[in-house]
């Protein structure tokens, strides 16, 4: 991702003090599975799935070659509430979000904690076409240990032998602070089998500082659009594609990718979906994916062949990602079947 390719075009063993004395501008996590990841991808995407609640789980170890360059895990829930009180094809949903983030081999690490609400209405008498607003509160915790750290005026003909000049080496530091995210959704169907949906959202809306030293560094807002749908092509398989485009601060990325699914027990009623497809992020990597869905649970893995400048330092080992979601079913035969995104 080029957002996090920048931070390494500086020698790879400075990273915390490059970080601190350059004013290197913070980036967030991010994942190639982003349609895995719906509470951290839009908070318009909270309680817009077809059952009962939603577990999530994500893992990424991103350039593994590089001294665990970044290291990122998250799980969330999220469900519907007052269903008997709302308009038949409305839903209100509220979710919570963990989220841990650790960089150049822990030396930095960030904690994220979430609640986030959306309200989805129904535009038609069908429940086919719904619009979404969402907004999620976050409290951020990062802590900066740099008593493991190498700084460039250590560095002598010997190695890093020399003594520091930092202001807080050996030292850990930490800051606090709350965060504001919002975003909106259109879904829709056109039949009940096929699947469109459109998406932007925007997240550090408040624009917190993230100085450690009490001085003044702003994180950035990144704005993301996202779009995708699913094809069926005949009874048991189908296409879904996906794209991304988000940009914080000066630097953006494009993800943009499909995959195929395989109803391999040919059974509508309860299938074993196989998926398999890649994605490509624009000047940087090419993303397989595999997939497994069936009953409740939907596995992914995806991996990332490096092709930017960085291959040589990754050996074209840009990130392993592994997704887990399970969704509680509706016990409920009568119940009519919400359209949702999926990818």
């Amino acid at each position: 991702m080029p957002t996090r390719r920048t931070i390494f075009r500086r020698i790879l063993p400075m990273l915390a003090a490059c970080a601190v004395t350059m004013g290197i501008r913070a980036q967030d996590p991010h994942f190639s599975q982003f349609f895995s990841s719906p509470l951290t991808l839009n908070p318009a995407l909270t309680g817009l799935f077809d059952g009962d609640f939603r577990v999530a789980g994500n893992f990424r170890n991103q350039w593994p070659t590089i001294n665990n360059a970044f290291t990122t895990g998250t799980a969330s829930i999220d469900l519907s509430i007052l269903q008997n009180r709302l308009p038949e094809n409305d839903r209100w949903g509220v979710g919570v979000l963990a989220l841990n983030d650790r960089s150049a081999n822990r030396i930095l690490n960030n904690s994220h904690y979430s609640i986030s609400t959306a309200y989805h209405k129904g535009l038609d008498e069908n429940g086919y076409h719904q619009l979404t607003v969402g907004f999620q509160g976050t409290f951020t915790s990062k802590t900066l240990d740099v008593s493991g750290a190498d700084f460039e005026d250590e560095l002598t003909a010997l190695g890093f032998t020399g003594v520091t000049s930092e202001v807080f080496a050996n030292q850990r530091v930490a800051i606090n602070y709350f965060d504001l995210h919002t975003g909106i959704l259109y879904s829709g169907s056109t039949n009940g089998e096929n699947s469109f949906y459109l998406g932007a959202s925007v997240y550090h809306v408040n624009r917190p500082n993230e100085s450690f030293l009490g001085g003044s560094f702003i994180l950035e807002p990144r704005v993301t659009v996202h779009g995708g749908g699913r094809i069926p092509l005949g009874t048991y398989r189908a296409v879904h594609g996906s794209v991304i485009h988000q940009r914080q601060g000066g630097a953006d990325e494009t993800v943009l990718g499909a995959a195929m699914s395989f109803n391999i027990n040919q059974d509508e009623y309860s299938p074993v979906d196989l998926y398999a497809g890649a994605w490509y992020r624009l000047r940087d990597a090419v993303i397989p994916y595999v997939g497994v869905e069936f009953g409740s649970f939907r596995i992914g893995f995806s991996y990332d062949v490096n092709m930017s400048g960085l291959r040589t330092a990754s050996q074209r080992r840009g990130g392993t990602e592994l997704s887990l979601i399970y969704v509680r079913r509706p016990v409920e035969e009568w119940r009519r079947k919400l359209h949702c995104p999926k990818f």
